[in-house]
């Protein structure tokens, strides 16, 4: 066989697996072996309607067996990286209603473990059958340690610079104050040659002495079931924060009803078993609660993570955001914590927010230490959203 022809087979073989079903009987290519596996695998959940149709393909199931979900999941790990694995999962527990096989044990031990899977397996926790929750207790802590392992140690260090640089004196008032050091560092570019020395035009003083606590940070966290991604990494984020002596960190979760669960910090996985996913949204009433968390208002950052949708008192819920900036707490609101695209929210309650100077926008994860280091050291936070993250 030439290497045109080759070519072109693979050319064939590859547009079989794109199209799949009755359209890709038109490329003349039979599949076989570990294709033929590949092929029923993409071809149980995007069906014969044809891959290109996307999630409006005609699923051709899976069946109700655990067991054969269970070969699926594991078909899909062996040929597919993990990136798609966590994509195909999604998308089979969407299309083909499998969320009631997540109850099974054997299903949860073969599954990829990822956000979204997490978030379904909260919104599962009250049904949860005694016999699959230590199964799904070792999906979510996977991916908590993989949070942990991508965002732990870049949280850590933005906080504690931000500390440093926010307690360092700028216009020491006495010789003894002046960290001669860093001063002389600074202000080489002011060397005069004629007098042979350095002008120090910017005096640097020695950072004040850290006290036990610096910053307190709360955290309330919107748990409806449009969240749930959200709600995995504020729970993550929170454990890292929490983790920190200069901090005192708590976690709020509401929809509505609100429930503290800071005590819960120092082990993210049993504080995202004490959360319930679902349900409507009150955050007047857990901002409500926050406020009396809040002792030292100026040295205190309040993060909304909701998207905003009031069920509850929406005048009431403006005026106690705006009691709490007026008293020095640096409030911000994001409409969602997590990787995904722009999420859908409330537009006119994220317009009166920014109306009373609450920067509001869509974070991700990785972006979020910069969000803390900017309201640590006092910067202008809708300047800096405007500057670091889409706009609203």
């Amino acid at each position: 066989m030439t290497g045109g022809a080759e070519a072109n087979e693979e050319r064939l073989r590859r547009w079989r697996m794109v199209l799949g079903g009755e359209a890709a009987e038109a490329t003349g290519t039979d599949l076989s072996g570990d294709d033929a596996r590949m092929d029923a695998a993409l071809d149980a959940v995007y069906g014969s309607g044809g891959r290109g149709a996307g999630r409006r393909g005609r699923g051709a199931g899976l069946g109700a067996s655990a067991p054969q979900v269970a070969r699926w999941l594991g078909d899909i790990r062996a040929f597919f990286p993990s990136t798609v694995v966590q994509i195909m999962q999604r998308d089979a527990v969407e299309r083909l209603d499998l969320t009631r096989l997540l109850l099974e044990p054997e299903m949860l031990d073969a599954v990829e473990p990822d956000v979204h899977l997490v978030g379904t397996l909260l919104s599962l926790n009250q049904v949860l059958p005694e016999r699959a929750r230590e199964s799904a207790r070792a999906v979510v802590r996977a991916v908590v340690r993989r949070l942990e392992d991508r965002l732990a140690r870049r949280l850590r260090s933005a906080v504690d610079g931000a500390l440093d640089r926010s307690a360092r004196r700028r216009r020491p008032r006495r010789v003894s104050e002046v960290d001669w050091d860093r001063t002389i560092r600074r202000n080489l570019r002011h060397y005069a040659p004629a007098h042979r020395t350095i002008v120090p035009e910017h005096l640097v003083g020695y950072a004040r002495r850290r006290r036990s606590v610096e910053r307190d940070i709360v955290l309330c966290v919107d748990q409806s079931g449009s969240m749930a991604a959200s709600v995995v990494h504020a729970g993550v984020l929170g454990a890292v924060l929490a983790s920190m002596p200069t901090l005192r960190t708590s976690l709020v979760a509401f929809d509505t009803s609100v429930v503290d669960l800071t005590d819960r910090l120092r082990d993210p996985v049993e504080l995202l078993f004490g959360t319930q996913l679902g349900g409507g949204t009150d955050i007047n009433r857990a901002l409500a609660y926050c406020e009396r968390l809040i002792t030292r208002p100026r040295e205190t950052v309040l993060v909304l993570i909701s998207d905003l949708y009031e069920g509850g008192e929406r005048a009431e819920m403006m005026k106690r955001v705006a009691a709490m900036t007026a008293a020095g707490t640096r409030v911000v609101a994001l409409t969602a914590l997590s990787d995904e695209g722009a999420p859908a929210f409330d537009h006119a309650n994220a317009a009166a927010l920014t109306s009373l100077g609450v920067p509001v926008f869509a974070c991700t994860p990785d972006v979020f230490p910069d969000l803390m280091a900017a309201a640590i050291e006092g910067r202008d936070l809708t300047e800096w959203s405007r500057r670091s993250v889409p706009e609203v």
